[in-house]
């Protein structure tokens, strides 16, 4: 039995390296990937094009327009002198906020009443503009409170400090609340499925196709040593990518580190056994590899879309909910980052780390029963 295996390891690490493109799509393309994942996927907003209608001139109005650039948020891409041309740089994309004070401005803040100030944004990506509200909020907040007690102190002939509540806040595991070290670990989850997907996907339909399947069938191999041969080359090449991309992670974006790294590879062994068997279930009922490529995107999109990595979960609706819980990639989320953000061990882990085992043995005890030594 060993002695076969072993001949189809050989057999596969042959077929697998002998395309120099193909060392190129098994190791430099999740190094691209997670390189521009990286950079690209983020939430922080910054540098909001922003265009000011002031309709005052007052020095109020310009420190107020002051506060939003110091603020480190906003760029300020023109100074519009009408509607028309705030509206054309929105419609254009030029910008994506406009600021707008009215003539006055300067005026009611002295004499005590409310100076309403507008702000127009692009609402087109819900998401952002949400952010940008709340920054302007914050930032006209802070300067009205300092009006008022400019106003009130030089009513009262001295210095006063009205009573205020103190909100102290404090942000634990991403202490500076940076998006790429959430959204780093789980790159290289969704990079390792990909790779895993594509590979095995296409595994035995490429036997039925080059007609290597023939010399299979009269072999005394096994069904599950057939599917042993071909998913351990594919899981080394799993290792190796997620060794990779976890140094990529640390050292180049300097996403911390904090738990154990032989428990994030012991996962990591429970959820390729997961995403292997998937895609060699997958081979075994499709006739081609371009049937069985579609039905790898087929299952990987909605696996992305439904793990929590762009999304959370509790946003979704129920029934959609419970559909999650058949994603391998759901449970591989939550484990990768909280061995790198938290640095929690099996003792909090150990649930979805049985779903992943329960999901794995399943789908590979599947795929060994779907395989059959025949052309049909």
């Amino acid at each position: 039995m060993l002695e076969r295996i072993k001949n189809m390891l050989v057999k596969e690490f042959i077929q697998i390296f002998r395309d120099p493109k193909m060392k190129g799509v098994i190791f430099m393309m999740p190094i691209i990937q997670v390189l521009v994942f990286g950079y690209a996927v983020t939430t922080d907003v910054k540098n909001i094009a922003t265009a000011v209608y002031d309709l005052d001139h007052s020095i109020s109005s310009r420190e107020l327009v002051a506060r939003f650039v110091k603020s480190g948020y906003f760029n300020i891409v023109e100074y519009v002198q009408d509607d028309a041309r705030a509206r054309e740089l929105v419609d254009r994309g030029r910008a994506m906020v406009v600021l707008r004070l009215n003539k006055g401005f300067e005026d009611e803040l002295r004499a005590g009443r409310t100076a309403k100030v507008q702000l127009i944004t692009d609402g087109t990506d819900s998401n952002t503009a949400g952010i940008v509200l709340d920054y302007s909020a914050k930032i006209v907040g802070k300067f009205s409170q300092e009006v008022l007690v400019d106003r009130l102190s030089r009513l009262k002939g001295s210095i006063w400090r009205p009573a205020r509540v103190d909100l102290q806040t404090r942000a634990w595991f991403n202490e500076n609340l940076e998006s790429r070290n959430f959204y780093v670990p789980g790159v290289i989850a969704i990079i390792v499925m990909l790779i895993t997907l594509m590979l095995t996907s296409m595994a035995v339909v490429r036997e039925k196709e080059i007609g290597t399947m023939e010399q299979i069938m009269v072999t005394p191999i096994t069904p599950m040593e057939f599917i042993l041969g071909k998913t351990v080359p594919f899981a080394l090449i799993g290792f190796a990518d997620v060794l990779v991309i976890t140094l990529i992670g640390v050292f180049w974006f300097e996403v911390p580190i904090r738990g154990n790294l032989l428990l994030l590879f012991a996962a990591t062994a429970l959820y390729l056994m997961t995403t292997l068997g998937v895609g060699l279930l997958i081979s075994t009922v499709s006739t081609t590899q371009q049937q069985a490529m579609m039905s790898t995107f087929f299952f990987y999109f909605p696996a992305v879309l439904l793990s929590g990595f762009m999304f959370p979960i509790a946003n979704m609706p129920e029934i959609i909910q419970w559909f999650t819980y058949l994603n391998p990639l759901r449970y591989f989320l939550v484990i990768i980052r909280g061995i790198f953000l938290k640095g929690v061990g099996p003792d909090i882990l150990w649930p979805q780390m049985a779903a992943l085992t329960v999901m794995g043995v399943i789908t590979l005890w599947l795929a060994s029963r779907r395989f059959k030594k025949t052309l049909a």
